[in-house]
């Protein structure tokens, strides 16, 4: 099916499946672009991981309450100034993780231009009230990311650095290095910026250079399937580090009801067979998707990761929701 859809959906593809927290398959599909002379993709090669970084970032911040840097049902106001005295005042971490604090979805980024965008995605007024119902938001995370580096004293950046490396990562940051772009796949050419390649394709996290709470990772299969596995190894009991067990396992419990995603704290847990985890994951599975093509499922009652990174944006904006389901259906087939 990886193979098929080369040239057609994406350039470049990495899928790596774990289980028991022990790799079973991983395999690179493709080019850089699609150049007469562009490299081939390695297991190594680092993605844009898009919104896959939420998945980080609420990794970091749970492990701030974990530490009691943060409290998970205690409004913010101590951290994040800005809303005091706002209906933003009732907001808790535990409602921007699960995206239950009726902050707005995003925004178009050519209303941002002038604009500092961390300090509009938090006066941004609500659209729901606080913990009334899912609305899944960028500008929640931007939030996190905010409060995260204030709580921490230190740069967003940093605070994901460590926390890449507490969960066995080693490839996973933002900002890829002035030597790297040719070695990162390329994703969209759009009016504004042309070809995107080695720089984020979110608008919002381009306009935060590089560094924000809802995107703007660039990581490997191997770095994304470890971050699984420090939920998914407190499920089967065997730990990981990251995490108090405990505390993982509350993550990927329901935090947020919804019709189409339900959601844990930064994971999304399947909710029908229409997912893009396909019918064949268990309904306990965990998971969460990337704009540009990348996704993440997990299975608890099959102990099954599987990490399916592409460039899909490089060919338009189109969905890979089929693509994604159709692989994790055949990885449970062949692995379970």
């Amino acid at each position: 099916m990886l193979h098929a859809a080369l040239g057609r959906r994406f350039t470049a593809a990495v899928l790596r499946v774990e289980q028991a927290g022990r790799v079973v398959f991983e395999r690179a599909y493709g080019t850089l672009d699609d150049s007469a002379d562009a490299l081939p993709v390695e297991r190594t090669t680092r993605f844009d991981l898009a919104s896959l970084t939420k998945v980080f970032v609420s990794t970091a911040a749970l492990r701030s309450v974990a530490r009691g840097r943060v409290g998970l049902d205690e409004p913010l106001v101590s951290f994040l100034a800005e809303w005091r005295g706002t209906a933003h005042a009732a907001i808790t971490l535990r409602m921007l993780l699960a995206h239950t604090s009726g902050m707005q979805s995003g925004a178009d980024y050519r209303t941002l231009l002038a604009d500092n965008v961390e300090r509009f995605a938090l006066e941004r007024t609500l659209v729901a009230e606080p913990g009334a119902h899912v609305v899944y938001s960028d500008l929640g995370f931007i939030a996190v990311g905010a409060l995260l580096a204030r709580a921490e004293q230190r740069s967003l950046a940093h605070v994901l650095f460590e926390t890449v490396r507490a969960t066995g990562g080693k490839a996973t940051g933002y900002r890829p290095r002035n030597d790297d772009p040719q070695t990162i796949p390329a994703t969209e050419c759009d009016a504004w910026r042309g070809r995107v390649r080695g720089a984020v394709h979110d608008e919002k996290a381009f306009l935060m250079s590089g560094v924000a709470g809802h995107a703007g990772l660039f990581g490997t299969a191997r770095d994304v399937a470890a971050m699984a596995e420090a939920y998914l190894g407190a499920v089967r009991g065997r730990g990981g580090g990251a995490l108090p067990p405990s505390l993982a396992q509350e993550a990927i419990a329901e935090h947020g009801s919804d019709p189409v995603l339900r959601r844990g704290l930064g994971w999304a847990l399947k909710t029908s067979d229409e997912n893009s985890c396909g019918a064949l994951l268990h309904c306990s599975s965990f998971g969460h998707t990337g704009f540009t093509g990348t996704s993440v499922w997990s299975d608890p009652v099959r102990d099954l990761s599987i990490v399916l990174l592409t460039n899909a944006v490089y060919y338009g904006r189109r969905d890979l929701r089929d693509l994604r389901a159709a692989v994790c259906n055949a990885c449970v087939e062949a692995f379970s």
